[in-house]
């Protein structure tokens, strides 16, 4: 008669843990499911534009609702330098009129040199703006809007209006 060989330690140890893993793999997903459902609610509208709101402002005859799209410091883009997110609404009157939005650190030069275009639909747009090594906690934003008709309209943001987060990070970085 042939007798059988116990399994070893680590077979048996790997048995019985098995199933606790499973489970595990089972709950992890459900722990992270409320903060994928916080952040998914910014990115189709349900929370507003973002998370903080700078308000209406008016760009020629038209106006726009800017906000920051996250109260955090610029990111880095590797060799593109910094960026940062923000978010725009057009005015119902305004949607049939605008072409194009464009937001930038300072003022632009002309039309090509506009900054970082914001793209999505009227009502909830984004753009990501570069931030230039040279730039200070007193400069503006510059907000610029192209009519279908060519016209160009633009307004002025201060850095410390639009992002206060920013500008706090930019001035910890001058000095």
């Amino acid at each position: 008669m042939a007798t059988l060989a116990s399994p070893s330690r680590g077979t048996s140890l790997w048995q019985r843990w098995r199933f606790h893993l499973s489970a595990l793999v089972m709950i992890v997903p459900i722990v992270f499911t409320p903060a994928f459902f916080h952040e998914n609610a910014f990115f189709d509208g349900r929370k507003g534009l973002g998370e903080r709101e700078i308000g209406e402002i008016a760009v020629g005859p038209w106006s726009v609702r800017l906000a920051e799209f996250k109260v955090v410091e610029p990111d880095t883009e590797g060799r593109a330098g910094y960026a940062k997110e923000f978010a725009l609404a057009l005015c119902p009157a305004c949607v049939d009129q605008v072409k194009a939005a464009y937001l930038r650190v300072g003022k632009p030069r002309n039309i090509r040199t506009a900054g970082a275009l914001f793209s999505g639909t009227p009502y909830r747009q984004t753009a990501e703006m570069r931030i230039p090594d040279r730039t200070t906690a007193d400069d503006v934003l510059w907000l610029t809007l192209e009519g279908w008709d060519g016209a160009l309209h633009q307004a002025t943001i201060p850095i410390r209006t639009a992002s206060p987060v920013t500008a706090a990070w930019l001035a910890r970085r001058r000095s």
